[in-house]
């Protein structure tokens, strides 16, 4: 037996010892050393890691495993050869973690704070990942080092949104995340970008989701998008589409192009042209409306909710909306953020958020006043009122 082979199951043990200990005390693994898994290792963390030491360049698989959440933390940044993601509720990364060879994700997500671009999970040189999907992402920051060309396997938590960056260079870094959520008024970092401030007036611009993205080389980007994407708020057809960008120094939405585009106005994806990823604060779908009519906008009646299940003012419950099936209903509460947004309502709000990034998400939302819009694309019409609810009867 080799020594290479010798330290590798050294270093097996001595996690399978540590961790041991660990589940008595402190719950987690903490590497305040040097510590490197060598050649055909294959180590399973089951307790949170936190990484104080030096702990790099590892060979084999490193495996997380846990039917409730993992976490990731600590001072430096591990970079592992080969990880495997089974983590019920979710990885959590507080540090940014690099993966040299395959990350291979079979059940959770990994999860990243939004609100900074310091934790992330990294693909450095030729690293890539299988086994992503609608369940199985990047809720968060993803990473790419050292280079050209990466598909970034970003989403919310429930659906995979992936951006592929296409650079004429390589990137030393370059990363991206998802969000779900309206540029006017973000709820996972600080910032405004007001949708009515276009660089030509036939510009328009989703506030249903964007992107964000940092990378200092020249580039095209691949938008996709489904059915809660809405394109046909803001496009007539396909051929109307855009990349769009908040450009940082003009502070303005801009058209990045349209160098290519595929699939239908519920689900596709859109080249752009060539643009400098570092100038643009966030980017996301965009059309022009040369040929579509102004959206009329209406008052519609005030609502009152008792969301207690006495069956009365239960739901909020909007007369005609059966006859109007291409419509988009969102409720924002007094600040502005959106609680609820529902294609083709149908009358099943129940006082609940279905937001991801709202905390009471699937819990009952607070008592107050929201406002509603409901909009109606087919006959260009959006009816705003507001709504009250209230805890009791």
């Amino acid at each position: 037996m080799s020594t290479i082979k010798n330290i590798a199951q050294i270093a097996s043990i001595c996690i399978i010892l540590v961790c041991s200990f660990s589940a008595k005390a402190q719950q987690a693994f903490h590497n305040f050393g040097f510590l490197q898994f060598h050649s055909e290792a294959s180590v399973g963390f089951h307790l949170d890691l936190i990484d104080d030491g030096f702990f790099v360049n590892n060979r084999g698989l490193t495996g997380f495993y846990s039917d409730g959440r993992l976490t990731v933390s600590g001072t430096s940044n591990p970079v592992f050869n080969d990880i495997e993601i089974f983590v019920d509720n979710g990885l959590q990364l507080d540090t940014w973690v690099g993966v040299t060879n395959n990350a291979n994700f079979i059940v959770g997500n990994v999860l990243t704070s939004k609100s900074t671009l310091d934790n992330y999970l990294n693909f450095v040189n030729d690293a890539f990942f299988t086994g992503t999907g609608d369940e199985n992402h990047v809720n968060g920051y993803v990473g790419a080092s050292n280079k050209s060309m990466i598909t970034f396997p970003v989403g919310d938590g429930i659906r995979i949104r992936h951006l592929t960056l296409t650079s004429n260079d390589i990137n030393s870094l370059a990363r991206c995340a998802y969000f779900f959520e309206d540029p006017n008024a973000p709820i996972s970092f600080i910032g405004n970008f007001n949708t009515d401030i276009t660089a030509t007036d036939d510009l328009q611009i989703s506030n249903f989701e964007f992107w964000r993205l940092d990378g200092s080389e020249s580039s095209v980007v691949t938008l996709t998008w489904d059915d809660q994407s809405n394109t046909s708020l803001f496009a007539e057809s396909t051929d109307n589409l855009l990349v769009v960008g908040w450009n940082r120094e003009n502070s303005q939405w801009e058209s990045l192009g349209n160098s290519g585009v595929n699939g239908n106005m519920n689900n596709g994806s859109i080249t752009s042209n060539t643009f400098l990823p570092s100038d643009y604060e966030i980017i996301t779908l965009g059309g022009t409306d040369e040929l579509l009519e102004p959206f009329s906008v209406l008052e519609l009646d005030n609502y009152f909710l008792t969301p207690n299940g006495d069956g009365v003012n239960d739901f909020l419950l909007i007369d005609g909306i059966e006859t109007v099936p291409n419509n988009i209903l969102n409720i924002y509460n007094r600040y502005g953020v959106l609680v609820y947004s529902k294609l083709n309502y149908a009358n099943e709000f129940n006082g609940r958020s279905n937001r991801n990034a709202v905390i009471s998400r699937s819990s009952g939302l607070s008592a107050g006043v929201y406002f509603y819009v409901l909009t109606v694309n087919d006959t260009r019409q959006k009816f705003q009122g507001y709504l009250y609810i209230s805890d009791s009867q």
